[in-house]
């Protein structure tokens, strides 16, 4: 099969003439994921650099408890924002855990995703028709969510939906009120030994 191709002139600035050539997409069988959505890249660089070091984070030594409750809401609320990324890393891992410690979520969430890509292949050869209405690929995938509903609604993702938010809240919340801020962390004193 030939692949089409599209030139067009382009002039810059200084008057000249570019030429730009433009192939069709080739479809390869594959699933792709790629971010077009330039807002959804920053974010996902912000995030990336705002981790700070996991074993800053889990350094021991920086907890304690606070002398009163008084700093307590503004610690919580620096950490928050200074291990952000960390916390959304601490709040995957435990939506991880919980997905792999229950194996008919697992399977659930394997079958939808499973028909998913089913849809996907047989799209690729023809479009799919129901009482000769073609479906578009968004309604596809609606039924196919309509269609795990009670699959998960037996497996408990409810239940585990719950768990996860709760989990992380507590853990999260945990962390940031008995890690010590920049404020608050006890200068370096340097031990003088007589000898």
């Amino acid at each position: 099969m030939d692949s089409e191709k599209n030139n067009l002139s382009i002039v810059d600035l200084k008057g000249e003439i570019e030429e730009l050539t433009i192939e069709p997409a080739k479809p390869t069988g594959m699933m792709s994921f790629s971010l077009t959505n330039i807002s959804t890249r920053e974010w996902i660089q912000k995030t990336r650099d705002g981790i700070q070091p996991w074993g800053q984070f889990v350094n021991t030594g920086n907890f304690g408890l606070p002398k009163t409750l008084a700093p307590l809401p503004k610690r919580v609320v620096k950490n928050i924002e200074r291990f952000q990324s960390n916390y959304l890393f601490v709040f995957l891992g435990l939506v991880v855990f919980c997905i792999l410690t229950s194996p008919l979520l697992l399977i659930g969430i394997g079958a939808c995703l499973g028909a998913c890509y089913i849809i996907s292949l047989k799209n690729q050869e023809k479009k799919i028709t129901i009482f000769g209405r073609e479906l578009s690929l968004f309604q596809q995938y609606t039924a196919v969510g309509i269609a795990s509903f009670p699959l998960f609604w037996i497996a408990g993702a409810g239940a585990a939906v719950f768990w996860v938010i709760g989990a992380s809240f507590f853990v999260i919340m945990l962390h940031a009120s008995m890690y010590k801020t920049e404020e608050e962390a006890e200068p370096f004193e340097s031990v003088v030994e007589t000898v």
